[in-house]
């Protein structure tokens, strides 16, 4: 079957037409002629979004390291799997191929089944961008254990808050971590947060800074003398195709993270084909994501996806400006990279650079430019496409979520014409829908509306962990029959996608989805604190940013506002982490509500960008007085800024 990889466009819209009208046809043909399998399907699929429940390859039995690894040692044994590239520009970079790469996840693996692990268990991994952070995950995936990364930028109580609901017996970690000039200290963040956690038997703890660290007596185990004395040979655990494969949280715009459940076989096969076809991926290419495997990019398309093809896969365990803000393009060039996938808020952090700094490299070597995390503005997306693809390079501009598993709407290089911020055409397979707010699909060009998906595709999640009602009152509960994404989009005339951002609660910041609900609960927190409000704000690198608005209690007025503004961001970076800081808090003495006692978001959302022109009618609100003196605090700039 040809279309495995679409050459041009008048494919892409054969193979699409074809994906539409015989899914069940189309994904047998991929499944069957690009993977292994111990046993086929009885059955493609059955679906049924009411309930919700959707099953792909039923009866298949599989295990996806096979597929990942085995598979390839024939023919690529020798082959670099995973080339990482350290924080340190002056430690040398390491290439495991394959055959290594089979080993050490093998030695791995049996270091897990030698501690308990079983299949169906779930494993916590809370470790840096080091090539053992992609062995632990296949290593669990060996043996059926259900692997839960867990960034490793989150704070101890994100990450006990992760562990807890889903009862891992294993947490694996390291010392600490190197992040541009500074370390973290990755083992005590798991110490504080296992307090809270009763389930957790076993610690394992690679060393990566060499610092002194403490190790609980019976619980905790260095790593590597275990994996110098496992056996390179362990047998896969046959899964059948539902089989979950791991648990990935995300935050929900209401409370607790939610952790979605993404099973084994349609995970496998299609970001195996979203890989190949979206980065043009051949043979010989080198592909680099600069995403973090702690988030559903780097499960896609860093580790399953791009070893599913017998890739180079790189991983990088720096940030874009240490030792300086032409590291990416550094390594760009010393590695003579293919494929580039990143963020848009480091292509504006490094557009802010100059471009002197890109112009010192050679990136003669990149055919295609990928993007991901938000939408790409078009100053950005001009920059990337001018200064790094040099014109000649297309831009993916990827829309996804940690809930579909793999790419859904995104031009494929060399095919799709592309066109700044638009994500254009739906892949293979996915049959987007935009509704209006009383739930009726608007058809046609030229329109926007709310952003559902109508037929299922192999990699979606299946559930939330734990909580399978919760899983359909979030993504089947808005509109009758359809998967609801959260998102905005519209159609241009010619069917281009262009995502409009969240309808909901829940703010990318650099790219990172954000739920507004957690931090208001840290900021709560806060004994000087009422009440608050967080919305999103344009931020020029970031994309948002977060604005606070906090009503201090008595207590709180009297004292020095600067120091309240970073104990709050304090009481945000234990809770949630660092990265849900508030850039702007605004101290107000009352929040714009309805009468039913709902904070009117919008009218924040106005005043923070600055645009209170057309506030809509604020006199059915129980204290529409409240409105002027938020602005005028606003306009303050004593009150908001740093």
């Amino acid at each position: 079957m040809s279309n495995y990889h679409i050459k041009h466009l008048e494919e892409y819209y054969q193979v699409y037409r074809k994906s539409v009208r015989e899914p069940e046809n189309f994904w047998e043909e991929v499944a069957e002629e690009h993977f292994m399998w111990r046993k086929k399907w009885d059955n493609v699929l059955s679906w049924d979004f009411s309930k919700p429940e959707v099953k792909w390859f039923e009866g298949a039995q599989l295990n996806i390291t096979e597929n990942c690894i085995d598979r390839h040692l024939a023919t690529r044994g020798n082959k670099t799997a995973i080339l990482f590239e350290p924080n340190n520009p002056n430690e040398a970079s390491i290439s495991i191929s394959y055959k290594e790469l089979s080993e050490r996840v093998n030695k791995f693996a049996n270091v897990l089944k030698d501690h308990g692990i079983e299949k169906g268990d779930r494993v916590c991994i809370y470790l840096p961008m080091i090539p053992k952070l992609a062995v632990s995950v296949l290593a669990c995936a060996r043996i059926g254990a259900i692997h839960s990364v867990v960034f490793a930028g989150f704070s101890s109580t994100a990450l006990s808050t992760r562990i807890n609901d889903s009862q891992c017996k294993m947490v694996i970690t390291s010392d600490g971590s190197y992040r541009g000039s500074k370390t973290i200290d990755l083992k005590g963040i798991v110490d504080e947060a296992l307090n809270d956690c009763s389930c957790v038997e076993t610690v394992l703890v690679v060393k990566r800074i060499q610092s002194d660290i403490h190790m609980e007596s019976g619980r905790d185990k260095w790593l590597q003398p275990l994996l110098d004395n496992a056996s390179s040979i362990c047998p896969v655990e046959v899964m059948n195709a539902e089989d979950p494969l791991f648990i990935l949280y995300t935050s929900g715009s209401t409370g607790m993270p939610k952790g979605m459940v993404h099973t084994t076989a349609g995970y496998m096969v299609y970001t195996a084909y979203t890989f190949k076809n979206v980065f043009q991926y051949r043979e010989d290419d080198i592909y680099w994501c600069t995403a973090d495997i702690g988030w559903i990019t780097g499960h896609s398309y860093i580790v399953y996806g791009p070893l599913a093809n017998g890739a180079t896969t790189v991983m990088f365990e720096g940030v874009p400006s240490y030792p300086d803000y032409g590291r990416f393009w550094e390594i760009v060039q010393k590695h003579k990279i293919n494929q580039f996938y990143t963020a848009p808020t480091a292509i504006r952090a490094l557009a802010k650079q100059g471009l002197e700094v890109v112009e010192k490299y050679d990136l003669s070597s990149l055919k295609t430019l990928g993007s991901v995390g938000e939408p790409i503005n078009e100053e950005a997306w001009h920059w990337y496409n001018d200064n790094i693809g040099k014109k000649k390079s297309p831009i993916v501009d990827t829309w996804w979520q940690t809930e579909t598993g793999g790419i859904m709407i995104t031009p494929i290089p060399f095919v799709t014409p592309t066109k700044p911020t638009y994500a254009t055409l739906p892949f293979i397979g996915i049959q987007p829908a935009l509704m209006d707010e009383n739930g009726y699909e608007i058809k046609g060009n030229q329109v926007d509306g709310r952003l559902c998906i109508k037929f299922p595709w192999p990699s979606m999640a299946r559930t939330i962990w734990g909580n399978h009602q919760r899983y359909k009152d979030t993504y089947f509960s808005a509109f009758e029959n359809k998967y609801f994404t959260g998102d905005g989009a519209l159609r241009d005339e010619v069917g281009y996608y262009r995502i409009t951002g969240r309808v909901d609660d829940v703010i990318i910041v650099s790219g990172h989805n954000l739920g507004t609900a957690p931090i208001e609960d840290a900021v709560n927190e806060h004994p000087a604190v009422a009440e608050s409000a967080i919305v999103g704000f344009p931020h020029d690198v970031k994309g948002n940013a977060l604005y606070g608005y906090v009503i201090l209690k008595d207590t709180g007025e009297s004292r020095d506002h600067t120091n309240l503004r970073k104990e709050i961001n304090q009481i945000i970076t234990e809770h949630i982490g660092p990265i849900a800081k508030l850039d702007k808090i605004q101290f107000t003495p009352g929040l714009p509500k309805t009468r039913s006692g709902k904070i009117m978001r919008r009218i924040l959302r106005k005043i923070a960008c600055n645009d209170t022109s057309n506030l809509g009618d604020t006199s059915t609100l129980l204290n529409p007085e409240v409105v002027q003196s938020i602005i005028d605090g606003a306009k303050d700039s004593k009150n908001t800024n740093w």
